[in-house]
């Protein structure tokens, strides 16, 4: 049977149809070129290259685990953790009182801050010499008089005076005015009488002086018909009889300020003005009572004011009771300290102890029975010489959200704890074993936080996720903003060539010699300055890191459209009338974007390497907002790096796979697009 040349072809084609199925096709035979497209071409090169498929995969896996797992991971990057534990605190401060405190009688008004700051150094005084009083005289050359009352308590008294004499100077003494013919006299002026006719006379004869009294007054014209006058004053000028040369070189010899005895009296010399004034102590005044005592009540809802306080003074230095707001006291002696009670009642309502003793805090709520029994541990301890010393006490129960428990009539539950006294230098320490609301800092890996948690007490891993969302979103931003910057300027530059060329090029050779890290450190400086938030922050690190990294991109891309626009392609686009920019984006650009995909995907580990790299420096995001780079930057220290491996070292390999896989996917991606590449 005779067949035609085209039903042998048939057959021919139908036998080669079957045999293909049983054999495989190498990825440049000319079978498989025939029935793929070149991104099918590209897709099969890829998968092949085992490399690029573990890459893929890490990138797959990463691109989860920061964008879709945080999503059902029940904790915050910012979320902080807190715990309940066992933990020694301190309890209490106890150190004995060497400053005097003054307690103002009623009506009395407070001491000068010259004569307060020397009130202890003055008892001081007192005590070192075995004396019963003293004096103070302030820097106006007030006199005060401190009297011993017993070794805490202390008598303040003012002293009243009696104006003797002044001696010489100029002083203003008021306004003179023409209009109404009276003198409006400073605040702290006596009226002198016939003053205003003397004034009057002397101007009305065109005179600068007048005397009245022993005293010279001046006349100086002011605006507006109005003079100052002036008194100068020579010599003793007393307001009584004299007391002769004795008297007066006794004031020359004490200055402007101070005080002397003459005759039995005590006098007094102050200056105010340029006027010496010399006074007679006549008497004292009793303003209060200076005390090293604290005075502790007996629970806190007892309130000890002022009044109370210098009430039990007077009645310890008197022997007798007292009264305040309505209520009776009575006090006693008892093992050389002081006990307050209220009239008809045996239990203490407060006690006055030179040891003062105060929670850590500052706050005075400790129970008056605890603050006893201190007293009696730490005389305990001086007596022997120890240093520390330990008792029992009952201590309020804290429940499990750090308050205080209470029992069914509402009285607080006490548990019996060990306090331990610490001397350190005269001042004690007291500690205690307590149930604390902590920050659950560098907890070990458990089931509640799966890689622990960090110096804030914040969960390591949903700070891992959120962390590498942030770097593979700065990565990605940051080279998809440097490859627009590229292709347009690399772009223009092939495409044109000539001087925009030569301007282009030139930029990008100054964008190469740019020093990035120092730009960068010192951008960092003045974020901090600024007070960035951390948003915005990572924003303004992208767009800089974009900018300084386009020079590459627009030399790769100049590089290929200078050998592409010769091809016949462009000279048929350009003979059919094509626009520019139509023939630069739409026919060269896509000529170039393997190489662009390669480039980029290479680079993006890159960014994550600097991203890391600047925020471990400080110099990128900033807490609380998380990246790999801040994390690690947490345990920076050697100590701490080694205490702590479950934090850095999850996040060091977290960075070390991510930055592997995209070099990964880069080199399969450009064997792919280009198989002679291929090594």
């Amino acid at each position: 049977m005779r067949k035609n040349f085209n039903e042998v072809l048939k057959e021919r084609e139908l036998r080669e149809k079957e045999t293909s199925e049983e054999k495989e096709m190498s990825l440049d035979s000319s079978e498989r070129v025939k029935v793929l497209s070149p991104g099918q071409m590209v897709f099969k090169r890829f998968i092949t290259n085992r490399l690029a498929v573990v890459g893929s995969a890490i990138l797959i896996f990463m691109f989860v685990f920061a964008f879709i797992a945080p999503i059902f991971y029940p904790y915050g990057q910012t979320e902080i953790f807190y715990k309940y534990d066992n933990s020694v605190v301190d309890l209490a401060q106890a150190k004995v009182r060497n400053e005097y405190t003054a307690f103002y009688k009623e009506g009395a008004e407070g001491v000068h801050s010259s004569v307060r700051n020397k009130l202890t150094s003055t008892i001081t005084s007192i005590e070192a010499a075995g004396a019963e009083e003293g004096t103070i005289v302030s820097s106006e050359g007030d006199t005060y008089t401190i009297e011993k009352n017993n070794d805490a308590i202390y008598s303040l008294f003012a002293s009243d005076y009696k104006e003797i004499c002044n001696v010489g100077g100029t002083s203003k003494v008021g306004v003179y005015d023409l209009v109404g013919k009276a003198i409006k006299y400073e605040e702290d002026v006596t009226e002198v009488s016939g003053l205003e006719q003397k004034i009057a006379s002397a101007i009305k004869d065109k005179k600068t002086e007048v005397s009245l009294g022993g005293v010279t007054y001046s006349i100086k014209a002011g605006k507006m018909k109005k003079y100052d006058i002036y008194a100068t004053a020579e010599g003793f000028n007393y307001t009584g009889a004299k007391l002769g040369a004795e008297f007066e070189a006794l004031v020359s010899e004490t200055g402007t300020s101070g005080s002397f005895e003459y005759n039995g009296k005590t006098y007094s010399v102050k200056t105010d003005k340029n006027v010496t004034t010399v006074s007679e102590v006549a008497g004292k005044n009793f303003l209060a009572y200076l005390t090293t005592y604290a005075f502790d009540a007996h629970d806190e809802s007892t309130a000890l004011d002022d009044q109370f306080k210098f009430a039990a003074l007077d009645a310890i230095v008197n022997g007798e009771g007292f009264s305040v707001n309505g209520e009776s006291f009575t006090v006693s002696k008892e093992d050389e300290e002081f006990v307050v009670y209220k009239a008809g009642e045996s239990e203490a309502y407060a006690a006055l102890s030179t040891l003062v003793i105060r929670r850590a805090t500052g706050e005075d709520n400790l129970e008056l029975a605890l603050k006893e029994k201190t007293r009696e541990v730490i005389e305990e301890m001086d007596a022997s010489g120890e240093r520390t010393a330990k008792f029992n006490w009952e201590i309020a129960q804290v429940d499990a959200n750090g308050e205080y428990t209470y029992d069914e009539n509402g009285d607080l539950v006490k548990e019996e704890r060990e306090i331990t006294i610490t001397n350190k230098n005269g001042s004690y320490t007291l500690t205690v074993e307590q149930v604390v609301y902590l920050i659950d800092t560098f907890a070990r890996p458990s089931k509640e936080h799966i890689v622990g948690t960090d110096g804030d007490g914040m969960d390591v891993f949903a700070r891992m996720m959120y962390g590498g969302r942030v770097s593979l979103l700065v990565a990605f931003v940051v080279v998809i903003l440097e490859t627009i910057l590229g292709v347009i300027m690399g772009g223009i530059a092939g495409f044109f060539g000539g001087w925009v060329d030569n301007l282009i090029m030139r930029m990008v050779d100054i964008f190469y010699c740019i020093p990035s890290m120092p730009i960068l450190i010192i951008m960092g400086a003045l974020f901090d300055a600024m007070k960035m938030k951390p948003y915005h922050r990572l924003a303004w690190l992208m767009v800089v890191l974009g900018v300084l990294g386009w020079a590459g991109v627009a030399r790769l891309v100049r590089g290929q459209i200078l050998s592409l626009r010769e091809q016949e392609f462009m000279v048929a686009a350009e003979a059919i009338g094509l626009r520019t920019k139509r023939r630069i984006f739409t026919h060269l650009v896509p000529n170039v974007m393997p190489q662009l995909i390669v480039t980029a995907t290479s680079a993006l580990g890159g960014v994550i390497i600097t991203e890391s790299t600047l925020s471990f420096l400080g110099l990128g995001v900033k807490h609380p907002l998380a990246t790999w780079g801040t994390m690690i930057n947490s345990v920076s220290t050697a100590e701490a790096m080694k205490a702590y491996t479950y934090i850095w070292v999850p996040v060091g390999l977290l960075i070390c796979l991510t930055v592997v896989a995209f070099n990964f996917v880069g080199d399969g991606l450009r064997d792919a697009f280009d198989p002679k590449m291929k090594r």
